[in-house]
């Protein structure tokens, strides 16, 4: 992965190229915590998404012209794709989190995907799935803010990430 500057950077800790997704210790039911995050370069502009396992699998991809919200949503979006199982999400994204904690959801679709000001729902294209998703999923997916740029060290490890795909436009997975 490139820094800003372009600069080859390290493999950031708690972060194995070769790791994959297993199953906690424990029983099966155990949740898995996962780091989401997105950038752009811009907004719009060249973007990235990213999330994160603790210990575990991660995976990154970009988009050559997007915005911070539409990355934030695939993030999350790409996450859940992949993990089986609970899941507890952790996104420095109140537009992500709050939809989910207030169930915004509800009254967009009562709406016909209209908000509340009665204009479209924006990326309805990702917001969809993503709800569908989690509908299809009941009482396997929580949502849990975090302050971003705050020193959690996994939600850092998701922002490098997904900074590190807005930069250079290349997806990669620990698999």
């Amino acid at each position: 992965m490139r820094d800003h500057q372009g600069v080859k950077a390290e493999p950031l800790p708690g972060l194995a190229a070769d790791s994959a997704a297993e199953p906690a210790a424990g029983t099966v039911n155990e949740t898995t915590v996962v780091y989401t995050d997105g950038a752009c370069l811009g907004n719009p502009g060249p973007g990235g998404w990213a999330w994160a396992v603790p210990g575990g699998a991660w995976a990154c991809g970009a988009e050559p012209h997007t915005t911070n919200q539409r990355m934030e949503l695939q993030a999350v979006l790409e996450a859940l794709r992949e993990l089986d199982g609970p899941v507890e999400v952790v996104s420095d994204s109140t537009y992500v989190v709050n939809c989910f904690r207030d169930r915004w959801y509800d009254g967009w679709k009562r709406r016909n995907w209209r908000n509340s000001n009665k204009k479209p729902v924006a990326n309805r294209n990702l917001w969809e799935p993503l709800i569908d998703l989690y509908l299809s999923r009941p009482g396997e997916i929580t949502f849990k803010w975090v302050k971003g740029h705050s020193g959690d060290e996994w939600n850092e490890i998701a922002d490098q990430l997904a900074t590190g795909a807005a930069t250079d436009q290349r997806p990669r997975r620990s698999r």
